[in-house]
């Protein structure tokens, strides 16, 4: 099908497309790497009255370091993320969770604050971001303001950024020298996990020191383990410690049951996945 009718405009600076977003008001709709908006314009599920095309506000790429934390711009690509060398010393769990991302096509076009704005419950970086205690930074018309992962997804493609923000970068404390997996389960290639475990772990010697967990689509917004946290810190990094520990990772969990499979396989789904992820991490 053909999207309707819009104007498009396509600023250069962060200033520019915030303006350009409060003139449009609510009617709009921002495109960033466009894998998930171009489908959806072309079925005409949505039909905004103005584009705003982030791809020419080079401020909004790139990987940099401030202090303990690294900066990722928002429209920093899949593909960029993945090979980053910054990345790939402090915050592997990024990197191994949007190698998974659909395929190679898509994660050239692909970005990494769109994926997290569009909050899908179901894509694999939202549960990386909530894991590693990333924070989201936005711009509006009233200036700049920090939200926490674990405030920023609010519900089924719904985040906490108000009409006229754009989220443009995320923070993401540096996790150097810790030991991270992804692991995923989906019914065939390239598709969206039925259930997703991002695993990061400080081990000294053979005992874990420090646990992050987060799921990926065992509720309408990603899960923080905590309970599988808790029960993993200060035991023997052996795989009878870490599939206990993963009897905990349904509690606090509202899994739906869809043509996928229903809320009791997603369970299963994600004890199992959890010990398999934090067995990798672990080595």
């Amino acid at each position: 099908m053909i999207p309707a009718q819009f104007d498009y405009v396509a600023p250069t600076t962060v200033d520019d497309a915030v303006r350009a977003l409060a003139d449009a008001g609510e009617e709009a709709k921002v495109l960033a790497g466009g894998q998930s908006l171009i489908p959806v314009l072309r079925m005409r599920l949505a039909a905004p009255t103005k584009l705003i095309d982030l791809g020419k506000v080079a401020e909004l790429r790139g990987v940099r370091e401030d202090g303990d934390a690294l900066v990722i711009g928002a429209m920093t690509s899949h593909y960029d993320i993945v090979r980053d060398p910054l990345i790939a010393d402090h915050a592997k769990l990024i990197a191994m969770a949007t190698s998974t991302v659909a395929d190679p096509q898509v994660r050239h076009r692909g970005t990494f604050g769109g994926s997290l704005a569009h909050a899908d419950p179901a894509g694999d970086l939202g549960a990386t971001a909530l894991a590693l205690d990333a924070e989201m930074v936005v711009h509006g018309m009233d200036g700049r303001r920090v939200i926490p992962a674990g405030e920023f997804f609010v519900d089924y493609f719904t985040t906490a950024l108000r009409p006229g923000e754009l989220l443009t970068e995320v923070r993401v404390p540096k996790y150097t020298g810790w030991h991270a997996h992804y692991e995923k389960f989906n019914r065939v290639a390239q598709a969206w996990s039925i259930v997703g475990v991002a695993a990061a772990v400080r081990v000294e010697g053979h005992t874990i020191q420090e646990a992050r967990v987060g799921l990926t689509n065992m509720s309408s917004v990603p899960v923080r383990a905590a309970g599988v946290e808790r029960a993993l810190v200060g035991q023997e990094a052996t795989p009878e410690a870490i599939k206990a520990a993963a009897e905990h990772a349904v509690e606090g969990t509202m899994p739906v049951a869809d043509g996928n499979a229903d809320a009791a396989y997603r369970e299963h789904l994600a004890k199992v996945l959890t010990s398999r992820a934090v067995t990798a991490a672990c080595g």
